[in-house]
């Protein structure tokens, strides 16, 4: 393991190269300010964006802006901070330093991977084209624009055909997109068209396993479940997906025929197990120490969607954004220890505050393990805890002031569809997972 002692004894700034301002990375970085660090912060994209809330932008009820932020305005008031947009391509162990894409090297004292994770089609990449993902601010433009040009061709059809949307994935984002979904038709779209009735449409969501929302008790599934029927969307449970494409997916009993086929079905890590040269396990996750280190390499983290974290009763730490903000801001407490300027705080120890899912208008569940909840008093915690993880007090009013509007007038003032029809999908990988991406981090 490498030799911690002396970090920073010369007097030049311990360099830090962070991969990815998800919630793991940024929450190191506001942790570790005033540590006298030299940071740098690599992302492909130039903007942190709020997964947690990106099906609300991709069904039309928020706009991207109030969701994304740039990350060099979060850093503007950050010196020892340079962010640098760039891919990450390889890791040199040896060499200690991150390669990138456009060519760059960047060396590094400690080195904190949390690039969180990607769509995964369980092998089949070819589905991308015909059923996107939902993992960024692109992809819910896209997925918007599909859903209101089947609503466009439906008017100019005029046959009285209302669309079919299916999402594919019973996890919290496929009920989550179920359930808005059912609202834009049912109330945002009502009196705009003339040829139908938006309100006919049929939305059905479908998944292999026997019950939705994996992450919550029996009975909370259940009632997640019920609410999804009495808003009128077809279940298809216990049913594999053996194909999509053009016109509609293949079930293992037969056809169905839809105009919009939505993913949320499985996420997988970064590719960092290749970067670093290590065996991923399962969705392509690392297998990390208990300070979240890279085994034989203690200068080397992984947190976020990337980490497999051992938890308790054989599960490991849950791929959701609460996680990763505790391993960020764990990691700037260890490293300040390191250089001798804090106590120790020994091993990670992840604290879970509760699952949660919204199941339509003024709906939600809730599981805090001492407590469950449902109805609207569940749907008010929901929303208090993203408006509570959302950056800065103006996205914070944005957003509850959106959310205001459109409890107010049943309309939403973002339905414009903005992205190329064919623009979504997914980059294709190797590794699979069954999570259907509630982490975002």
């Amino acid at each position: 393991m490498t030799d911690h002692v002396g970090y920073g004894a010369d007097g030049t700034p311990h360099r830090v190269v962070v991969v990815g301002a998800g919630f793991g990375g940024l929450n190191f970085v506001a942790s570790a300010k005033m540590a006298g660090l030299e940071i740098t912060l690599i992302d492909r994209q130039n903007h942190h964006l709020f997964q947690p809330l990106l099906y609300q932008a991709a069904i039309t009820v928020l706009p991207v802006t109030d969701i994304a932020w740039p990350i060099r305005t979060l850093m503007r008031d950050r010196p020892d901070v340079r962010v640098v947009q760039a891919e990450v391509c390889d890791v040199d162990l040896e060499a200690r330093e991150v390669r990138t894409h456009p060519e760059g090297s960047y060396p590094y004292d400690t080195l904190i991977l949390s690039p969180g994770s990607v769509t995964s089609y369980f092998g089949n990449d070819q589905w991308a084209a015909m059923a996107p993902g939902l993992k960024t601010a692109s992809d819910a433009m896209a997925i918007r624009t599909r859903i209101l040009a089947a609503f466009e061709q439906c008017e100019r059809e005029a046959s009285g055909r209302a669309p079919c949307i299916s999402i594919i994935g019973g996890g919290p984002t496929g009920v989550e997109l179920a359930g808005m979904i059912a609202t834009l038709c049912q109330k945002e779209l009502k009196d705009e068209f003339r040829s139908f009735n938006p309100s006919d449409s049929t939305i059905v969501l479908i998944d292999a396993a026997d019950r939705l929302l994996p992450n919550l008790p029996d009975d909370l599934s259940a009632y997640g479940a019920a609410r999804l029927r009495k808003m009128g969307i077809q279940l298809r449970l216990g049913e594999k997906v053996t194909g999509c494409h053009e016109g509609g997916v293949s079930l293992e009993s037969g056809n169905l025929a839809c105009d919009t086929v939505i993913w949320a079905a499985g996420t997988r890590a970064v590719p960092v197990a290749k970067w670093l040269g290590v065996e991923a396990e399962r969705g392509g996750r690392v297998p990390v120490s208990r300070d979240l280190s890279l085994p034989g390499h203690g200068d080397v983290f992984v947190i976020g969607d990337c980490a497999e974290v051992a938890w308790k009763d054989g599960k490991s730490v849950p791929g959701i954004a609460p996680a990763a903000k505790q391993q960020g801001a764990y990691l700037a407490g260890l490293l300040r220890h390191r250089l001798g300027k804090g106590r120790d705080p020994g091993p990670f120890v992840y604290r879970h505050q509760g699952d949660l899912a919204t199941i339509g208008p003024n709906q939600a569940a809730v599981d805090f393990g001492w407590i469950k909840l449902t109805g609207r008093l569940a749907w008010w915690l929901w929303g208090l805890a993203h408006i509570y993880f959302l950056i800065g007090m103006r996205s914070r009013i944005a957003v509850l002031l959106h959310w205001f509007w459109l409890r107010l007038l049943d309309r939403s003032d973002a339905r414009l569809a903005l992205a190329a029809h064919d623009d979504a999908g997914a980059v294709p990988g190797e590794d699979e997972d069954e999570n259907d991406g509630q982490d975002r981090s």
